[in-house]
């Protein structure tokens, strides 16, 4: 039954009607409805009116999941996440969400509807889930065949899952009808890193390079490449012999961009003793060197690991460096990120406690910290089954 506070009029085979509904700032308002006869009027007026009774405001019930989607990377996602995910978050959009689901109604979208877009984007390229070809000419049309991977489904299942959370919130709509769709997960090999003669062999193959104390830091610290690029001579403490982790140095939008840390954890302070102390000794060194070699051309912009004439190092171009030096030790294969793992491993195996290593590696969680990298070596399987063979097959009194 319709709240008295409506109206509706029917004039010439058409239909207008009334209500006073709840606006997103909390306050109601009269909001007009037109149809084409007084029923459709009414059933209108009647779901405008179920609408405010749950808390959900007007204006919602109009938008679009592009309209939304837009919303929400400029007014949520932008000023709230680290740059490189709002780039991760807007490719998503742009290139599927808004292709696939963009003209459906945000408080009409139903978990059916999610699971048919999953289903398509799964089987269709990336260039027709935009619809680029389209605009060319029957015979100029080509397409890429080139379907997207389980890890690129499931970002774009989980923006569009955190979209409709944030709208749950607002109370724009009931449900989050994306947490009724499953996706395939990818399954992830387990990259322990490097045993302790590995890491022995890249230490002396990587000596007297000028990105050797690069290589000793993300051995011996565990820290990120990303970290590694945005260290800035102010962070190193020498008094108090102490290195802090403040900044990753990221592309974003077509220019590098020094950036808060992963996660709040991610910043952290490690003391600088041993090898690592020394190999940052030698390396400022051979940077006044450089600075002295470059003259005029020298741009000063306090990073510790630089180019030849001082600016940031392009994060991609850090394979330079990698790749022939994992190549002249036989390690065809293990990825720069290994050299975290293989400091998380080794700090593990070595009996460290776990909520020491995760400060080290600034996990966000300790959950993360034995999740991925607890894992037991074939040594110490094979010593911890010798136990219980001994114990098992000794004598009985």
């Amino acid at each position: 039954m319709l709240d008295p506070k409506t109206s509706i009029s029917a004039v010439s085979g058409s239909a207008d009607g009334a209500a006073y509904v709840l606006m997103p700032d909390g306050t109601t308002k009269r909001r007009p409805v037109y149809g084409k006869s007084e029923e459709i009027v009414r059933g209108k007026l009647t779901e405008l009116q179920a609408n405010s009774d749950q808390g959900i405001p007007a204006d919602a019930t109009g938008w679009t999941v592009e309209r939304y989607l837009t919303a929400w990377l400029a007014q949520t996602v932008k000023p709230n996440r680290q740059p490189n995910t709002y780039v991760t978050y807007e490719k998503a959009v742009r290139i599927y969400l808004v292709p696939g689901l963009g003209k459906k109604r945000l408080n009409r979208l139903t978990g059916a509807d999610v699971r048919q877009f999953i289903r398509r984007t799964e089987s269709t390229c990336r260039c027709c889930a935009r619809g680029v070809d389209k605009a060319r000419p029957e015979g100029e049309r080509r397409c890429c065949d080139r379907l997207p991977s389980k890890r690129q489904v499931q970002v774009v299942h989980a923006v569009l899952r955190n979209a409709l959370q944030a709208a749950v919130r607002e109370e724009l709509i009931r449900r989050n009808v994306a947490k009724l769709v499953q996706v395939s997960t990818p399954r992830y090999g387990v990259d322990r890193g490097l045993t302790v003669e590995q890491a022995h062999q890249l230490l002396d193959a990587a000596a007297g390079g000028r990105l050797y104390a690069l290589l000793v830091l993300a051995l011996f610290l565990g820290m990120r490449r990303g970290e590694l690029l945005g260290l800035q001579w102010s962070d190193i403490d020498s008094e108090r012999e102490t290195l802090t982790v403040r900044h990753t140095l990221l592309r974003v939008g077509g220019e590098l961009r020094l950036c808060p840390p992963k996660t709040e954890d991610s910043e952290r302070t490690l003391p600088l003793l041993g090898l690592v102390a020394d190999a940052l000794a030698e390396h400022r060194k051979l940077q006044d060197a450089e600075r002295d070699a470059a003259g005029d051309a020298w741009v000063q912009t306090g990073h510790v690991f630089t180019t030849k004439i001082g600016t940031p190092i392009e994060p991609d171009n850090l394979r330079r460096f990698w790749m022939p030096l994992r190549r002249a030790v036989g390690l065809d294969g293990v990825v720069f990120h290994g050299l975290r793992h293989t400091c998380v491993t080794l700090l593990l195996d070595l009996g460290v406690p776990p909520h020491i290593v995760r400060d080290i590696a600034g996990h966000s969680a300790i959950e993360v910290t034995m999740t991925i990298y607890a894992h037991a070596s074939m040594g110490e399987k094979r010593r911890a089954l010798g136990k219980l063979d001994g114990h098992l097959t000794e004598p009985r009194p």
